[in-house]
């Protein structure tokens, strides 16, 4: 099991729980930070000393206050922990739960495991940790069945910027007008209806106000 491991989480409480988890899991060293500067102390601090950290687990989004910082939230933490220490493994416990979001934690940071906070996460963080550690992206089996259906749908940049543009409140009869301003091509409305109306079909959505939520829903906009 993994000898020494950080913990980044700016909520007392649960950054109390997580040690909680970790000490029935008899983790010999377990540190824990409020801020996402002083968990790149610790790191490059732990490097000095040759004795790294295994682990780091952060949450997702830290509430500003009077601590001014240079990392503001855990994608900073995460990409620049991975500079310091390439081979740092990485779990995230937050209570995101946009499918898109998730999807880019993985394949642009390369992140190990996702625990979203809700009822029995100290479970999951424990089943996290196991598989991990043997070299196991994690991500619990409803997160697996969402990431499964958002991939199957593969929304191309245009299909992106058509529902980016709706969003804006932009009327559909409008968004050619927008789409030659950029330089889009294709741009007539016949192309636009074609593809809007393909999308909803395959989403079996209904109404462009159906479309524009679920994408903001799955973290796409």
């Amino acid at each position: 099991m993994f000898k020494k491991i950080l913990i980044a989480e700016d909520h007392e409480s649960i950054n109390i729980s997580v040690q909680k988890t970790l000490e029935e899991l008899n983790i010999p060293t377990v540190d824990y930070v409020y801020y996402c500067d002083d968990a790149i102390g610790k790191i490059q601090k732990a490097l000095r000393e040759e004795y790294p950290y295994d682990l780091l687990i952060t949450d997702l989004y830290y509430d500003d206050d009077h601590h001014e910082q240079n990392l503001k939230d855990g994608k900073e933490l995460i990409r620049k922990a991975k500079e310091i220490q390439p081979d740092l493994k990485v779990i995230v416990f937050s209570a995101e739960h946009k499918t898109g979001v998730i999807e880019n934690l993985f394949s642009d940071y390369e992140i190990n495991g996702y625990i979203r906070k809700a009822r029995n996460d100290s479970k999951e963080l424990k089943k996290a940790i196991a598989s991990v550690y043997i070299g196991e992206n994690y991500l619990s089996f409803d997160l697996k069945q969402d990431m499964k259906k958002f991939n199957s749908y593969e929304f191309s940049t245009f299909d992106i910027t058509l529902v980016s543009l709706l969003s804006k409140g932009i009327l559909q009869k409008n968004i050619p007008i927008h789409l030659e301003e950029r330089n889009i091509k294709p741009s007539s409305l016949s192309s636009v209806e074609k593809r809007l109306n393909s999308l909803k079909e395959d989403l079996e959505i209904n109404s462009n106000e159906q479309l524009v939520a679920f994408c903001k829903d799955i973290g796409i906009i």
